[in-house]
């Protein structure tokens, strides 16, 4: 049973970082691609070391460091994220032009780069 776990687990894992390379091939422009990416291969990711913890079941090292790696990916990688989408909207990066809405768009200070 607990074959069928990891197995279901690591394919899940495989299928999401799959599309997460695809995402990076088949969205529009740079704010897309990092949204798809970061969300995909966190998941992908964490289902992966997930498995690696169910596949060692006896090894408490193993399962701790999995499970310290899962948290701290869940932790860091939103906010990386946040920040490299961050500046690239401070420098202009160009958006894609079926873009509708943009929310960011005169409230920010081009001088101290904080909302107004």
């Amino acid at each position: 049973m607990i074959d069928i776990l990891i197995g279901a687990l690591c394919t899940i894992g495989a299928v999401a970082i799959l599309i997460a390379a695809v995402g990076i091939l088949r969205m529009p422009d740079f704010y897309l691609r990092l949204s798809v990416t970061v969300k995909a291969a966190t998941l992908g990711g964490g289902l992966l070391l997930l498995s690696a913890a169910f596949y060692f079941p006896d090894e408490v090292s193993v399962t701790t460091k999995a499970l310290a790696i899962i948290f701290f990916l869940i932790l860091t990688a939103p906010v990386a994220a946040h920040l490299i989408a961050r500046t690239a909207y401070l420098i202009k990066t160009d958006q894609w032009k079926g873009t509708i809405q943009d929310d960011l768009a005169g409230k920010y200070d081009e001088e101290t780069h904080e909302l107004e």
